[in-house]
């Protein structure tokens, strides 16, 4: 059964239908809700929040992107998660990284020195990524880090292709930046020479 099949069946009130929309996009969702959060259980529910409200609203989906209309759903959760724990004054997401990197990459054949290097430059990445704004820090997710292309990125965010692209060159920019001033985290190899 393809996408669209699912999608209809799930319109009509078919959860088995709906479940399988979500093992197709629950790893996504909640890779993003992770790095956008920073956290393992505000992940987990961003996640369910959006499957939930996707459920509760497909039958306001008027075709399109599915992903793209899934993945605003996910921002939007996202984004709510992110208020609360502003007037809930939570400690840092800068902190929760420290404490759960979680962007640790699993490379076959390292040795452990250069496993080490990377897991090191791998957590000082999250911590440069937390250091922008929230809606340059989802661009910067959705297209470098997941691969969603600029479209995608711009319907999931109800954003024009332009203000996507802007966002990601601030983004990236102010990742550069992070590492200029700090070029002793970065292996020989990537760093400039003056």
């Amino acid at each position: 059964m393809d996408e669209q099949q699912l999608i209809e069946r799930s319109r009509n009130g078919d959860l088995d239908a709906f479940n399988r929309l979500v093992e197709t996009y629950q790893t996504q969702v909640y890779n993003l809700a992770y790095r956008m959060l920073g956290s393992q259980a505000s992940a987990e529910d961003a996640s369910q929040e959006c499957f939930i409200s996707a459920y509760k609203n497909i039958r306001a989906y008027r075709g399109g992107s599915f992903k793209g209309w899934l993945f605003r759903i996910a921002t939007n959760a996202c984004y709510d998660q992110l208020r609360s724990k502003k007037r809930h004054a939570e400690t840092s997401l800068e902190d929760r990284l420290e404490a759960d990197p979680g962007w640790q990459p699993a490379s076959v054949g390292e040795t452990p020195e250069e496993a080490a290097i990377t897991g090191e430059l791998s957590r000082e990445i999250a911590k440069a990524v937390t250091t922008l704004p929230e809606d340059q820090r989802l661009v910067l997710i959705m297209a470098d880090v997941q691969g969603f292309s600029y479209e995608e990125v711009a319907e999931a965010t109800s954003s024009s292709l332009g203000t996507v692209k802007s966002r990601l060159s601030r983004a990236r920019a102010k990742v550069r930046d992070y590492f200029a001033t700090r070029p002793e985290l970065l292996p020989a190899k990537f760093r400039l020479e003056v």
